[in-house]
C-alpha cells in the first residue's frame, strides 16, 4: 500500500465524481409487484459474496424484485455455501427458472463470470472496499451492505473505483427507501419545525478491543481468507466471529458475526447503526457528501456523549431521541420551532396538526429485509442513474463513523475538514488504524491516497 504519497481529493472533486450528483435523494424509490412481466433483455444477473444472515435476508429481498436471476454466490464457509445453493435451487424451481447457482470459494472467480451483471457484498467490514473496487474493475455494479469500508481511505478509494469505472452503486442503508425516514428528511428540510440546533442520534457503544479466546478452525472454514487484508497478530478464530450453522438438518446462525463489536475487526454500534441513523440525520441537514467539522469524545472534560458538530452550527450528539427509550435507536431533530423524532416504525412531531404520531411494533428481522431498497438499484442497474442511497453517501457516513471512534480511542477531540478531506496537520490522527492502515501481504488497496 502506497502511504507517503500527499495528493489531495477536494470534496468538490469527491462530489463530482458523480455525474448526476446528490440531487433528488430523498425521492421515494420505485416498485413494482413481484410477477410484471421483464424482457429477456432487462434480465439483471446476480452474484451473491457473503453468505451470512445478512446475505440471505437481501437474498430474501432480491428475489421479489421481477426480472432478476441469481447465478453465483461466493462465501468462505463451505456449509454456508450450500444453505445458499439450495435456498436459490428452491426459489429457482417455484419460479419456473433453470435451477442453477454455482458456488465459489474465492471471489475473484466469480467476478470473472461474464454472465453476471451485478453482485451483492455482504462481508464482514474489513473486505468491503477490496470487493467493491473489484467487482467495479471487473465491470459489475454493486449493492453494498454498509457501513461502506473499515477505514476512511478505504470508503474514498471505493467512491474513485465507481466512478472511475461507471458502475452503479447501491449502499444497504436501507431506511433511506423507509417511508417515515422519507418523510422526516422532507419535514425538516420544508422547515417544518424551523432552523435545526439540535440532532440526538442514539445509535449505540463503540467496539472494544478482542477478548474472545482462541479455537481451533472447523474444516469447512477457511479462516485465512475470511482475514483477508487483516493484519493485526491478536486476532484468531472464534466461533462468535463467524457463526457455525449446519445443513442436515439445517440449523442457522445463533447470533450477528461478532466481528463488529471489536476494535481489530469492526467499528461497533458506532458504525453497524451509526450506518443508519447518522445517515438519516445528514441526508435531512443537507451534509451527504459532508461531514461535522469537530468530533468530541464521550468524557472529554466532562463530555456526557459523543458529540459532532458542524461548521453550519449544529451540532449532534449520540444519545437518547426519546425520554422513554434510552437504548433503542433513533434521531430527534431539535428546531428553533419544534421536534421530530422518528426511528424504525415510528414518527413524531412536536405539532400533532403537522404529522399525526405513528408507532407501530417492528418485528425481528423486518428490516433486514427491505424490497424496496433491491428494487431502486435494480432500476438503477437498467436506466444508470444514481441510486436513492449512491456511494458518496455511503463514504461521508462511513467517514463521520470513523472520525467519532478515532475521537474516543485517541483520547481528545479531532478537527476534520470535509471539504478538503484532511486532518489539518494533526499526524496523530492520520497514522490512525481507522484512517488507514498496512494490509497483510499480498493485499492491496488500490486508488487509494493519503490526504495529508
Amino acid at each position: 500500500m502506497k502511504k507517503n504519497s500527499q495528493e489531495g481529493i477536494s470534496r468538490r472533486k469527491f462530489l463530482g465524481l458523480s455525474a448526476l450528483g446528490l440531487a433528488s435523494l430523498t425521492i421515494l424509490p420505485s416498485w413494482a409487484q413481484n410477477g410484471v412481466r421483464i424482457a429477456p433483455s432487462d434480465r439483471v444477473v446476480l452474484g451473491f459474496i457473503g453468505l451470512g444472515q445478512q446475505g440471505l435476508s437481501d437474498f430474501k429481498s432480491f428475489s421479489t424484485c421481477p426480472g432478476v436471476q441469481v447465478a453465483a454466490a461466493c462465501d468462505v464457509d463451505s456449509l454456508k455455501r450450500e444453505r445458499f445453493r439450495r435456498r436459490v435451487g428452491k426459489w429457482q424451481k417455484e419460479n419456473n427458472m433453470n435451477e442453477r447457482c454455482d458456488v465459489y470459494e474465492f471471489y475473484e472467480d466469480l467476478l470473472n463470470r461474464k454472465d453476471i451483471d451485478a453482485v451483492e457484498v455482504c462481508t464482514p467490514d474489513h473486505w468491503h472496499a477490496l470487493m467493491a473496487i473489484d467487482a467495479c474493475k471487473a465491470g459489475k455494479d454493486v449493492y453494498l451492505q454498509k457501513p461502506l469500508a473499515y477505514t476512511i481511505t478505504e470508503g474514498l478509494a471505493v467512491t474513485r473505483a465507481v466512478r472511475d469505472n461507471n458502475r452503479v452503486l447501491q449502499i444497504g442503508s436501507q431506511q433511506r427507501s423507509s417511508p417515515e425516514f422519507q418523510k422526516a428528511i422532507q419535514m425538516v428540510q420544508n422547515g417544518d419545525i424551523g432552523h435545526v440546533e439540535k440532532i440526538y442520534a442514539r445509535v449505540g457503544a463503540p467496539p472494544t478491543p478482542l477478548d474472545l479466546p482462541e479455537m481451533p478452525v472447523p474444516a469447512n472454514l477457511n479462516f485465512n481468507q475470511w482475514m483477508g487484508p487483516l493484519n493485526d497478530p491478536k486476532i484468531h478464530y472464534h466461533p462468535d466471529l463467524c457463526p457455525p450453522i449446519s445443513v442436515d438438518p439445517e440449523q442457522n446462525e445463533k447470533l450477528w458475526g461478532a466481528w463488529r463489536w471489536y476494535q481489530e475487526t469492526g467499528n461497533g454500534f458506532t458504525a453497524d447503526w451509526g450506518a443508519h441513523m447518522f445517515d438519516i440525520a445528514q441526508a435531512a441537514i443537507g451534509m451527504d457528501g459532508s461531514g461535522p467539522v469537530e468530533f468530541i469524545p464521550k468524557g472529554y472534560q466532562g463530555t456526557p456523549y459523543a458529540t459532532m458538530k458542524y461548521a453550519n452550527g449544529i451540532v449532534m450528539t449520540e444519545q437518547p431521541y426519546r425520554e422513554d427509550s434510552e437504548r433503542a435507536q433513533g434521531i430527534q431533530f431539535i428546531g428553533d420551532n419544534g421536534w421530530l423524532k422518528v426511528a424504525r416504525g415510528y414518527i413524531e412531531c412536536s405539532d400533532p396538526s403537522k404529522l399525526p404520531k405513528k408507532e407501530e411494533v417492528v418485528a425481528a428481522g423486518q428490516y433486514e429485509i427491505s424490497s424496496p431498497h433491491m428494487q431502486n438499484f435494480i432500476d438503477c442497474v437498467r436506466s444508470r442513474e444514481n441510486p436513492i442511497a449512491p456511494v458518496e453517501v455511503g463514504t461521508s457516513t462511513n467517514t463521520l463513523c470513523c472520525l467519532a471512534n478515532m475521537a474516543l480511542e485517541l483520547g481528545r477531540p479531532i478537527q476534520w475538514n470535509p471539504a478538503t478531506l484532511s486532518f489539518n496537520n494533526d499526524k496523530e490522527a492520520q497514522a490512525h488504524r481507522l484512517y488507514w492502515y498496512e494490509y497483510r501481504n499480498p493485499y492491496k488497496l488500490e486508488y487509494f491516497q493519503n490526504m495529508g
